[in-house]
């Protein structure tokens, strides 16, 4: 096979692989740079948790309207909002932990959202709302995760350096006015709001990864902010990329490819990435540098 059967020719003859592609060069534009703070201040768990949290409100309306993208969108939303807010405010006002109030909520959304599809959806409706449907992607689609960037990246833009200094110290906020928490519930809300428009790509159980993965391995290549934001951003759509093909190929489940390809990055940057890999810790540069020296 040459390189434009294998790399070009799908995204060239079929549209929904092109829609597909822009989709998700779409969500990691916008859900990496989520994914960099996430890691940073160490909160990958609630977004995992946080994704589940709005299948209650896309299975109430999928009772209502069945497979409507902006009735589904809008009750995810809805119900996501109200668990991450409830949770952050649980946190604030009482001992328990983030991680021990979102996990509640986790348990809880899942369990009822899966219960209330059951109720008069089928395993074909119950499949697509957990690990969503790529190749399906249409226009409505593009326009919701195409708005959902544009607020997402504008809001960064805007609060970027409160956004860094909540990360390594909520409480010098704290001391200069009280916004520390207004800053954290507005990083809740753009975490649900990239969750709830990519779900009916991904679906609720795997739109986290296409967050979080990427700006993991980041980790194992800089420690700078900036770059970290910047590479997420590229390996969320190299590895949406190489996944699609690969689901293309061996006629795979798109969602799963991508996410499957994510996860080898990862593990790739655990073991080559130049600033913490594994191969770095025993081959360190500083080595090379004195043996060239000598």
């Amino acid at each position: 096979m040459n390189p434009y059967d294998l790399l070009l020719q799908p995204f060239v003859d079929y549209g929904f692989m092109r829609r597909a592609l822009v989709a998700c060069v779409i969500m990691a534009t916008s859900g990496a740079p989520l994914g960099v703070f996430l890691v940073l201040r160490r909160m990958t768990l609630m977004g995992e948790v946080t994704s589940h949290a709005i299948l209650p409100g896309a299975a109430i309306a999928f009772l209502i309207s069945g497979l409507s993208l902006w009735q589904m969108t809008l009750g995810g939303l809805i119900a996501g909002l109200l668990v991450a807010l409830t949770a952050g405010i649980i946190t604030r006002v009482t001992t328990l932990k983030e991680d021990a109030s979102f996990t509640a909520a986790y348990l809880a959304s899942l369990a009822l959202g899966v219960l209330i599809i059951s109720m008069k959806g089928s395993a074909v409706d119950l499949l697509h709302i957990l690990f969503g449907n790529v190749l399906a992607v249409d226009n409505d689609a593009l326009v919701l995760l195409t708005s959902t960037a544009s607020i997402s990246l504008l809001t960064m833009a805007v609060i970027y350096r409160p956004f860094i200094i909540e990360c390594f110290d909520s409480n010098f906020l704290k001391a200069q006015g009280g916004k520390g928490a207004i800053y954290h519930q507005l990083f809740l809300i753009l975490i649900v709001l990239n969750l709830v428009s990519s779900f009916q790509v991904l679906g609720t159980l795997m739109a986290v990864g296409i967050i979080v993965l990427p700006a993991i391995s980041t980790r194992f290549w800089t420690k700078s902010i900036d770059a970290m934001i910047g590479l997420s951003i590229l390996f969320g759509a190299f590895t949406s990329i190489i996944g699609l093909l690969i689901s293309y190929h061996y006629s795979l489940p798109s969602g799963s490819a991508i996410i499957l390809t994510a996860s080898c990055w990862y593990l790739l940057s655990v073991f080559v990435g130049k600033t913490d890999g594994i191969l770095m810790r025993f081959y360190p540069r500083s080595h090379f540098h004195s043996e060239d020296n000598i």
